[in-house]
């Protein structure tokens, strides 16, 4: 019998996978300053999400990051905390005790689950994941933009259950609108080569608050741009737009 598989939005790029009995939480973040909006309710609070076996975390921006809030609110600071080094460093500073660096391509286990580094490109150092418990695979797409390695993962993983991909594709309005993250088409592109059972989009509701959209950021807020491009693609992936709190159980 299959490992049952179930993801929750917490919010933006924070998810909730569990393979079975195994818990564990991406890219935190749980509070919100001037210039970093969620753009969505955020499903449940640090206190409310029970055990984690371990943090999985991309990068260190802010809002995938957000290692303050998780001191701040008790949470357990032996639970596994995986990154590259720039998150490794940032974690053992704020006092985790189990810190673990994996660098594109390189793995670490924690139980019964695998947690491989894969690559990815963004406005700072940043890597992407696939999660392995049981039968089910995961890839973790955080906010990187596509780049040609990543094609590469079926070939090295197999079958992908779940995949979870950006798709605001955020620009840098000072910076000549230099892209930072994959946009709607790009995530449907790689979604056709991944080939997964299902396909869920996030990291599309963040805003930068009525005067940054103006001047720092512009993104694509709606989801249903990467649903058309993925029908269009590759009819035969399911794609499921989820809200914030709602636990949805991989086939």
């Amino acid at each position: 019998m299959s490992t049952p598989l179930t993801v929750t939005r917490i919010r933006h790029a924070c998810q909730l996978l569990e393979f079975g009995a195994v818990r564990v939480l991406t890219d935190p973040w749980f509070t919100q300053t001037a210039t970093y909006y969620p753009g969505e309710p955020t499903a449940a609070g640090i206190e409310t999400l029970g055990h984690v076996d371990a943090l999985v975390i991309s990068h260190e921006h802010y809002d995938h990051c957000d290692l303050d809030a998780l001191v701040a609110a008790g949470f357990d600071l032996d639970t596994p905390v995986i990154g590259p080094g720039t998150v490794a460093a940032l974690a053992r500073a704020k006092g985790f005790r189990n810190v673990r660096t994996v660098e594109a391509w390189q793995s670490t286990t924690v139980g019964d689950l695998t947690v491989t580094a894969t690559p990815g490109e963004h406005g700072v150092h940043e890597v992407t994941f696939v999660l392995q418990s049981g039968e089910r695979t995961v890839f973790f797409g955080a906010d990187s933009l596509r780049v040609p390695e990543m094609d590469a993962i079926p070939e090295r993983f197999g079958h992908i259950d779940l995949t979870i991909l950006p798709t605001n594709g955020l620009c840098v309005r000072p910076m000549n609108l230099t892209q930072m993250v994959m946009n709607a088409r790009q995530a449907a592109e790689l979604t056709a080569v991944l080939r997964p059972t299902l396909a869920i989009p996030h990291h599309y509701a963040f805003h930068s608050g009525r005067l940054g959209d103006r001047m720092i950021t512009e993104t694509d807020q709606d989801p249903r741009h990467y649903a058309d491009a993925v029908a269009r693609l590759a009819p035969e992936i399911a794609v499921r737009i989820v809200v914030p709190g709602t636990p949805v159980i991989v086939p």
